[in-house]
């Protein structure tokens, strides 16, 4: 639900998370190249999360991710993969993840690509420079759409 400002609270968005067609232009950067743009992106909205916005792997330059041996679990997507961002030989690790096998209910998300906007140059909505949620495990990207406090910083692990 949007605030007074238009800007919609974290405390707003569902638990379990819900899954949405973001509706805009998304980015990302890494070393130079513009290794992700799409307007198809899907964003996931949870309690006290910025959004996380992943994109169809369509949307991410050829040749750009490297699978790692890193794995999570999410109690509702079920089990995460990670890739390393690698351009001219510059390497980000575990800079993006992706669902090969989601949850039921969580299908749409299926082999879309999340990105750690810490983790690369640039991110941006609608052209709006991304700020990136805090602590390293979360990867929600902050704009003057979405207003916290947000998980992931110091003091708000068992939220």
């Amino acid at each position: 639900m949007a605030g007074e400002d238009g800007t919609e609270s974290v405390w707003d968005y569902p638990r379990p998370p819900r899954v949405e067609r973001a509706g805009r232009r998304v980015t990302v950067e890494f070393h130079g190249l513009l290794v992700a743009d799409t307007g198809d992106a899907l964003r996931v909205l949870e309690t006290s999360h910025p959004p996380v916005f992943y994109l169809p792997p369509a949307a991410v330059a050829p040749g750009v991710l490297v699978p790692t041996r890193l794995r999570s679990w999410c109690e509702w997507k079920g089990a995460a993969v990670y890739w390393d961002l690698v351009v001219d030989g510059v390497r980000s690790e575990n800079a993006a993840w992706s669902y090969p096998e989601p949850s039921p209910g969580y299908g749409a998300i299926r082999d879309h690509l999340a990105f750690y906007p810490a983790r690369v140059d640039r991110c941006t909505v609608d052209g709006e420079v991304v700020l990136p949620q805090e602590g390293g495990f979360y990867g929600g990207w902050i704009t003057s759409a979405v207003r916290g406090p947000f998980k992931g910083g110091a003091g708000s692990g068992h939220w």
